[in-house]
This record gives C-alpha cells, sequence and structure tokens, in this order.
C-alpha cells in the first residue's frame, strides 16, 4: 500500500465543486431562519466547518496528498420549504486535484447543520426521522 506517486506530474490549476443536500422539517427551517437556533446560526458555522474539513483532508483520509489550497468557498441556502444546500468550491495549484477537499468539505458542513439543528428534529422516541442528508456529489471538476 503506498499513496499515488505524483512527483513527476505537473503543477497546474486545479479546482471541484461539490454540492449535497439535508433535509429538515419545515419548523426547523423556521428556526433556522428566525435566528433562533440555539447554538448559533447553522448556515454559517457549517461555512467555517467545511473550510476547516477542506484543509484538514489529507489528516481524515489514508493515503490523500496533502495539498496547499489557495481558495475555499462554502455557500448554504435554503430551497423549499425544508431542505438547506451546501456547494463546496476547492481550489489550488497542485500536482493532483481537489476532488476530496471539496467532497469532505460538503459533508462536514452538511454534519455541522446536522448536528446545530438535531434538538429540533428529534421525535417523540428522541430519533431523527425527518433529517436527510444526500446527493453528495462532485458537480465539476477542473484540471488545467
Amino acid at each position: 500500500m503506498s499513496m499515488v506517486d505524483i512527483s513527476k506530474k505537473p503543477q497546474i490549476y486545479r479546482e471541484a465543486v461539490v454540492k449535497g443536500f439535508i433535509k429538515l422539517k419545515p419548523e426547523t427551517i423556521k428556526v433556522i431562519t428566525e435566528g433562533k437556533a440555539e447554538k448559533g446560526n447553522p448556515l454559517e458555522v457549517a461555512k467555517i466547518a467545511g473550510i476547516m474539513a477542506a484543509k484538514n483532508t489529507s489528516n481524515l483520509i489514508p493515503l490523500c496528498h496533502p495539498i496547499p489550497l489557495t481558495h475555499i468557498k462554502i455557500d448554504t441556502k435554503i430551497v423549499g420549504d425544508n431542505i438547506i444546500e451546501v456547494v463546496a468550491n476547492v481550489k489550488t495549484e497542485a500536482k493532483t486535484g481537489v476532488e476530496m477537499e471539496a467532497l469532505t468539505a460538503a459533508t462536514i458542513a452538511l454534519l455541522t447543520i446536522f448536528d446545530m439543528v438535531k434538538q429540533y428534529e428529534k421525535d417523540e422516541k428522541g430519533e431523527y426521522p425527518f433529517m436527510e442528508i444526500s446527493s453528495i456529489k462532485v458537480l465539476s471538476k477542473i484540471k488545467g
């Protein structure tokens, strides 16, 4: 087992964009939009969490190359009455791509939203039957 040898690859511009969603109860979306979430604004905290996650991807995923990231942007928005969309855009000038960093950023941003609003999502059994993280996918990958 070893990391892929990228030593002979050229250092070039690379970019990846990843999107994912979290479905919540409409009542939870209302808590967020009214600024009443006890832990603070989940959409803003998710942006910071996503940025931090992208910067730490090689520490989280075995055999993933550490990459000097030049730009990370996390966008969050409410779509419809019960869905939050997260889009992670990551850029670098490196010998390998940044899709793993963008995937990690989007996923951790979504998990952060989950964590910050889970108290509003519990049913009478203490479970989360309405919360669903879904459709995390690479929208684009640019090389060169």
